[in-house]
C-alpha cells in the first residue's frame, strides 16, 4: 500500500499554490473477494453525469415506480439566498441544505456523547493512500464516502480502504447532479424528494452534524484546495468543531475530503493528531459503527434479512436549532408520506453541500 508520508508542510504553508509532491507510490496488498470481477469499462466518463436516456438510467428509473416522490421544484442553486421562496418553505420541503432540517429517517449525528462520526468525501483521490497509512498507524477507521467514476479509475485503493476495516458509502457517480441516480445512488441537495427516492433505492441519507446556530460540522478543508482560507484558519475551524462536539448530548459526524493534497496533509499532519488528544477524549469511529449497526448488516449485499428489517434503536435527530431528540429509525417522518417506504435502514447514502443543481430537474 505505502509508507505513510511523513514530509508534511508546516501548517502555515499549507495553501491553495504549495508545492505539490509526487502522489505516493501505490502497491496493493489486499486481493479482493468479489462474487464477479469488477468491471472496469462500459461505465460513463469519469466526473461526466450519466445521460439520462440511456437504457442503463430508465432500467434503474424503474425503481421509482410505485412511489410518490413529492412534487417540489428543484432550487435554483441549493443555497438560500438564490431562492428566497424555496428558503421560505425550507421546513415544509424538510430542506437541510437550506436550514438544516432533517427527517427521522437521516443519520444526522451519533447517538453516545463524545462519540465522533469520521468521514472524508471525495475520493479515492492517489493521496487518499497517504490518508489510510495514517489512520492505520493511529488505530482509526473511518467512513470513505466514494465518487462512483473515481472509483473505476482507483479500485484498488477502495480496497484497501475496504481491507483496512474502513466504511464504504455512496457519494454519486460524477459529483454532480442530475439524473445521477443509480451510478452512485444519489443527489447531493438534501430535501423530502430525495429522501423519497434515496429510500426506494433502500439507501439512507448521512448528513454531517449541524451546529446549535444552523452551521454545520464542516471541517471547511476544501476551502484551502479553492484559496478560500489557508490551513491555519481551517485548523481553527477544526478546533471550534471539537468545542462544539464536546458541548453536544449526543454524539457527532464531521466531514473531511481525501480528494486533495492539501485536504489529506491537513488530516495526516494536524486534524486526527488533534481530534485523539482532545480533552475529554473523543471515541473516533465509522459512521456505521457509531450508529451501533452490525457490521454484516451495514450494506445492502451482505445484510442479514432479520438485522435490516427490524431496526428498533432510538437515533438522535438533529434539528435546526441542533437540539439532539431521540426518535425512532423506523418510524416514517410524519411531515411526508412520500417517505412512508419500508426500506433498509442499511443502505449507506452521503450529502455534501456543493451542488448547484437538483435532482429532477
Amino acid at each position: 500500500m505505502g509508507m505513510l508520508d511523513t514530509h508534511i508542510p508546516p501548517l502555515s504553508g499549507i495553501t491553495m499554490g504549495m508545492a505539490t509532491r509526487p502522489p505516493p507510490p501505490f502497491t496493493a496488498t489486499h486481493t479482493p473477494v468479489l462474487p464477479t470481477a469488477l468491471a472496469l469499462t462500459g461505465w460513463p466518463p469519469v466526473d461526466k453525469i450519466p445521460e439520462p436516456n440511456s437504457p442503463e438510467v430508465q432500467a434503474w428509473m424503474k425503481e421509482l415506480e410505485g412511489i410518490t416522490i413529492p412534487d417540489i421544484l428543484p432550487t435554483k442553486d441549493s443555497s438560500c439566498a438564490a431562492d428566497p421562496e424555496a428558503a421560505a418553505e425550507a421546513e415544509k420541503r424538510g430542506w437541510w441544505t437550506c436550514g438544516g432540517y432533517t427527517r427521522t429517517t437521516d443519520i444526522a449525528a451519533c447517538p453516545d456523547k463524545l462519540h465522533w462520526g469520521v468521514s472524508f468525501d471525495d475520493g479515492p483521490s492517489p493521496y487518499s493512500i497517504n490518508l489510510i497509512a495514517k489512520l492505520k498507524e493511529k488505530n482509526i477507521r473511518a467512513t470513505f464516502f466514494v465518487v462512483g467514476s473515481r472509483v473505476i479509475q482507483r479500485p484498488g485503493i477502495l480496497i484497501e480502504e475496504y481491507m483496512n476495516g474502513h466504511e464504504i458509502s455512496v457519494h454519486t457517480w460524477s459529483h454532480t447532479v442530475r439524473m445521477d441516480l443509480r451510478f452512485c445512488r444519489f443527489s447531493i441537495e438534501q430535501d423530502d424528494r430525495v429522501r423519497a427516492i434515496s429510500l426506494a433505492m433502500g439507501m439512507v441519507p448521512i448528513l454531517w452534524t449541524s451546529n446549535a446556530d444552523g452551521g454545520k460540522f464542516d471541517s471547511n478543508d476544501w476551502r484551502v484546495a479553492s484559496g478560500e482560507l489557508t490551513g491555519p484558519q481551517v485548523f481553527t475551524i477544526f478546533e471550534d468543531l471539537m468545542r462544539n462536539g464536546t458541548s453536544f448530548n449526543t454524539g457527532f459526524i464531521t466531514l473531511q475530503h481525501d480528494l486533495f493534497e492539501i485536504t489529506v496533509d491537513l488530516a495526516v499532519g494536524y486534524t486526527l493528531d488533534a481530534a485523539l488528544s482532545h480533552d475529554p477524549k473523543f471515541v473516533l469511529q465509522p459512521v456505521g459503527e457509531c450508529m451501533g449497526m452490525p457490521a454484516g448488516a451495514i450494506y445492502n449485499e451482505t445484510k442479514k434479512d432479520t438485522a435490516a428489517a427490524s431496526v428498533t434503536a432510538s437515533v438522535p435527530e438533529v434539528t435546526q436549532a441542533g437540539k439532539a431528540e431521540d426518535v425512532d429509525a423506523t418510524k416514517p417522518p410524519g411531515t411526508s408520506a412520500a417517505l412512508a417506504v419500508v426500506a433498509p435502514v442499511w443502505g449507506f447514502l452521503s450529502i455534501v453541500g456543493l451542488a448547484m443543481v437538483g435532482v429532477l430537474g
